[in-house]
């Protein structure tokens, strides 16, 4: 199975003019396999399972073993170690401490490198406090993306620093710079490098897989030595001082579009104290790669989320609600940092406002209304239903009433409302009354009610302000059961 990296390079020294044939001697590979994955790149990796270590359930222990003397010898350790039933020998201790110890820093002298114009993007992460959200905090990360020979600046401010929120803001500063550059310069981020042992470096596929259209070398800085980045480092430190202080941020939006005027009025267009030009000045005709994309492009945040019985699916900390027939399906969530879009299977299901509060529950008007006529459905289905379990002349009377024009279910919620007020009994005596003379309609046996009976109960059911919960009745229970089960219980 040939790796990203592998499929990279491979588009890599194709885009150099390179044939298969030497694609394949370069790497190892054969003709055959680098024609095939240069033009159908896409690929399933599987991942390596970590091969296990008799360190594994002691590197705790060791852990300890430091913080009360960061100096104890291996030799010390593998005796603590083997009182514990550890079976290793002292040479895997003493490598576990030799990465673990803290090593001594000196100063070293490095050489300022400058890159030609267009050649080079440095990108790096900030951490800028939080916004708050009527009192809910979100942190704040700004990505600051720097071209390097002229150091024009491009930062957008994201609450996440996840792989798709990288991509979309790396492509967000394409489209700023209207180019993209040979080579791009990060740090060791999970989302760009995944393990490094010296020189040997394994980006991450996703981060290759990003970058291939773009035809841009990734490259990565030494661990500990931020100076390899040192003009992306300064920027991070100059929006600490020079655009954070005395603003005030409502929400997201807001600080990206004050930090696009920032960067426009203020920092792209002032002297750079290491160039002494402007960086709009220097940044005016670079050679950058033209964006291989006619439009913008999305890249969200995906998930599979599950419908939950309150129409609704969860999401970073909130709810958001769907359409009712969604109860217990499974949608695709695509988010960005302004909505979020649901899908069942291709279609679109609904679009919502990215709320960044917690333990919300945003709902749209539609849903919730759709939720309620199917209560309004329900308890009117069970009103009838309550009706028709009265007595066979009840169910007659249901019968004659779907022959006439008037609304059955009105007329029913009518009819036990009198059921309330005059008593089973009574009921069933205008009932049949009605049906001898083919009268059909609750105004019919109101008027009988009212002309022969008396009410039986002076105080009607208590009203609540839900008219849902005022339309909730119980079906009565048939006495005829308990008269069976007694006799049943005077047998034995």
């Amino acid at each position: 199975m040939i790796d990203e990296k592998t499929i990279f390079e491979i588009h890599r020294l194709k885009d150099e003019g390179h044939s298969y044939r030497r694609i394949a001697a370069i790497l190892g590979i054969s003709r055959e396999s680098a024609a095939k994955y240069h033009q159908s790149p896409d690929i399933k990796h599987t991942k390596r399972k970590k091969k296990p270590s008799k360190l594994d359930g002691f590197s705790d222990i060791i852990d300890g073993m430091l913080s009360e003397c960061d100096d104890v010898s291996a030799v010390v350790v593998l005796q603590k170690l083997r009182q514990k039933g550890f079976a290793g020998q002292l040479t895997i201790v003493r490598d576990y401490l030799r990465r673990k110890r803290k090593k001594q820093k000196t100063r070293q002298a490095f050489i300022r490198f400058e890159s030609g114009p267009g050649q080079q993007m440095q990108v790096d992460w900030g951490h800028f406090d939080s916004i708050a959200y009527e009192g809910d905090k979100r942190k704040l990360y700004g990505l600051a993306v720097l071209e390097s020979y002229s150091r024009r600046l491009y930062v957008q401010f994201t609450h996440s620093q996840k792989q798709e929120v990288l991509h979309q803001c790396l492509f967000n500063a394409f489209c700023y710079f209207k180019g993209t550059p040979s080579e791009l310069l990060v740090d060791n981020m999970v989302t760009a490098v995944i393990e490094r042992s010296g020189k040997v470096i394994r980006f991450n596929d996703a981060f290759l897989k990003f970058l291939r259209p773009f035809k841009i070398l990734p490259r990565a800085c030494n661990k500990a030595a931020p100076w390899e980045k040192g003009k992306v480092e300064k920027s991070i430190g100059y929006i600490r001082k020079n655009f954070i202080p005395l603003r005030q941020f409502k929400d997201l939006d807001d600080i990206n579009s004050q930090v696009l005027k920032w960067l426009d009025e203020i920092a792209n267009c002032r002297i750079h104290q290491t160039t002494g030009k402007k960086p709009d000045d220097l940044a005016a005709g670079l050679p950058l790669r033209s964006i291989p994309f006619a439009e913008h492009i999305s890249f969200p945040e995906t998930a599979l989320v599950k419908v939950h019985r309150d129409y609704a699916i969860r999401f970073d900390r909130n709810t958001y609600t769907v359409p009712i027939w969604c109860i217990g399906k499974e949608l695709t969530l695509k988010a960005d940092q302004q909505e979020i879009r649901l899908f069942h299977k291709t279609r679109k299901i609904v679009v919502h406002r990215r709320c960044w509060r917690k333990r919300q529950r945003i709902e749209h008007p539609r849903h919730t209304e759709e939720a309620l006529k199917r209560k309004r459905k329900a308890i009117e289905s069970s009103e009838i239903g309550i009706f028709s379990s009265l007595g066979e002349e009840f169910r007659e009377f249901l019968g004659g009433l779907n022959q006439t024009d008037q609304p059955v279910k009105k007329s029913i919620r009518r009819l036990l409302e009198l059921k309330d007020q005059y008593g089973t009994g009574s009921l069933s005596w205008a009932v049949l009354k009605a049906i001898r003379h083919g009268a059909f309609g609750a105004d019919y046996i109101e008027n009988i009610l009212y002309q022969e009976m008396t009410p039986q109960t002076d105080h009607l059911p208590v009203q609540t302000r839900d008219e849902a919960l005022n339309r909730i009745r119980l079906s009565e229970p048939s006495l005829a059961e308990y008269d069976a089960i007694v006799i049943k219980g005077a047998k034995k």
